[in-house]
């Protein structure tokens, strides 16, 4: 069965209403659409652990800071519902953007702390648009849970806080990167890579494990990050914006893996941002 495809919140209220009443846990993967394997494994991971399941696409306009960017990202909802249809989601929920954003919107959910480090400098109020569309999507679709994956760390964390603070009652579960053979970790950015892009793009998770090894070995950070990135240079990336070793739970800066801890990587290459992080098993 084909899942409904709905553009109106009372569309989708009408759906969650009944699966309430029949005390059923409703599962969402909020995605920007043009869904690769990362986003159909948290579907996976939400079919498994929910009665119904909620795929929600929407290109959110408020976390972009570039708007080349925003222009330049992908639109594939026909792709993208026949790539769910294997997985007989529930409901497909590509909001129109006044039931996001209606005439006179003027709410943001802003948040300190986490958002002051790494994407957060570069992409000025980027977290403020993910919280505030996020926020909404959460008290919209009525989910008891809701999948991110790893591969924004940063913004998972920075889900998890919102939906505490803002007593949102919401599992945030994380699930694991899912990455190509080549080890580059799998994104909507990647369509945007030539060839010799993609051969770039792929040394960057081997370079962040020859790392990762080191440190859980006990070795200081700050040496093998300039090694890492002579070597991220040498394979061909045009800029390095931070190669960072961060406390798993605060983002704290570390000097060392004392604790349990994540790499976190973004570098440019062939015009493309790439983003990733890995899990360092404490020395």
């Amino acid at each position: 069965m084909t899942a409904p495809i709905l553009s109106k919140l009372s569309e989708l209220r009408t759906l969650t209403r009944d699966w309430q009443r029949k005390e059923e846990v409703i599962g969402v993967v909020p995605t920007m659409g043009a869904l690769h394997q990362g986003h159909l494994s948290l579907v996976e991971a939400a079919k498994s652990g929910c009665d119904r399941v909620i795929v929600t696409i929407f290109v959110n306009p408020k976390q972009f800071n570039n708007p080349e960017d925003l222009a330049n990202y992908p639109r594939t909802e026909l792709e993208d519902a026949q790539k769910l249809l294997p997985y007989k989601v529930d409901a497909i929920y590509v909001p129109d953007p006044d039931e996001i954003y209606p005439q006179g919107f003027s709410t943001t959910v802003t948040l300190g702390g986490l958002t002051d480090v790494m994407e957060g400098p570069f992409r000025p109020r980027h977290f403020e648009g993910v919280a505030t569309v996020v926020a909404k999507l959460f008290l919209q679709t009525q989910a008891d849970r809701a999948y991110f994956g790893e591969k924004d760390y940063q913004q998972l964390l920075v889900v998890r806080r919102m939906a505490r603070d803002l007593d949102i009652p919401i599992e945030v579960i994380g699930c694991p990167t899912v990455r190509e053979p080549s080890g580059l970790a799998m994104s909507s950015r990647n369509l945007r890579l030539s060839q010799e892009g993609l051969a770039i793009a792929a040394h960057k998770h081997a370079i962040m494990k020859r790392t990762a090894a080191k440190l859980s070995a006990g070795h200081d950070f700050a040496e093998l990050a300039e090694q890492a990135k002579i070597d991220l240079i040498r394979a061909g990336f045009t800029e390095i914006e931070y190669f960072d070793l961060r406390c798993a739970e605060t983002l704290e800066a570390l000097t060392k893996a004392s604790r349990p801890a994540r790499l976190f990587v973004t570098a440019w290459a062939d015009g493309v941002r790439l983003i990733d992080n890995i899990a360092v098993d404490p020395a």
